[in-house]
């Protein structure tokens, strides 16, 4: 019986010299893909709490309280998760406001993102918004502009539109 020599392949390596010379996204246009979709998770909330609001204010004849802190709470917390990482692998690496802004997260190890790695990414935003957003401010000191999350879920965010417009040239 032979025993097999376990050995490091570097894998990635093909899918890495791939993306070279990909355009990256702009932090602007980053800022605002998030922004919207912030606003997007808002109003899911709003739709989905109201009710339950109103419900129980019928029941108490109290005021009517709705209170969203993605930072606190269990239900905020799964809110985010799911709305970034459910609709990052979905959208094959955009969300609604990814795809408004014309950009696209993408793997550097695989060839599309799978479920785990943009849960993965939707969970890292915690870690960038640690010590006051410094792994967001990231993007200005690394040298491929990743951010804490980009790292963690190993990806890169592209920008779609200069992506089509090189390709056209």
């Amino acid at each position: 019986m032979s025993k097999q020599r376990r050995t490091f392949t570097a894998h990635e390596a093909d899918r890495i010299n791939a993306l070279d010379g990909t355009p990256l996204a702009s932090f602007r246009r980053r800022a605002i893909a998030f922004a919207v979709d912030l606003v997007l998770v808002l109003a899911i909330f709003v739709a989905v709490s109201v009710p339950f609001a109103l419900r129980d204010r019928g029941a108490n004849g109290g005021d009517l309280v709705l209170e969203f802190n993605p930072f606190s709470g269990l239900w905020s917390l799964v809110a985010m998760v799911l709305y970034f990482g459910v609709l990052t692998y979905v959208g094959k690496g955009r969300t609604p406001g990814k795809r408004l802004m014309s950009i696209r997260v993408v793997s550097t190890s695989h060839e599309r993102l799978s479920l785990w790695h943009s849960i993965e990414r939707a969970l890292g935003y915690a870690a960038s918004a640690l010590e006051g957003g410094f792994g967001f401010a990231q993007y200005f000191v690394h040298p491929n502009h990743r951010t804490v999350h980009d790292r963690i879920a190993e990806t890169i965010v592209v920008d779609e539109g200069r992506q089509r417009r090189a390709a056209d040239a």
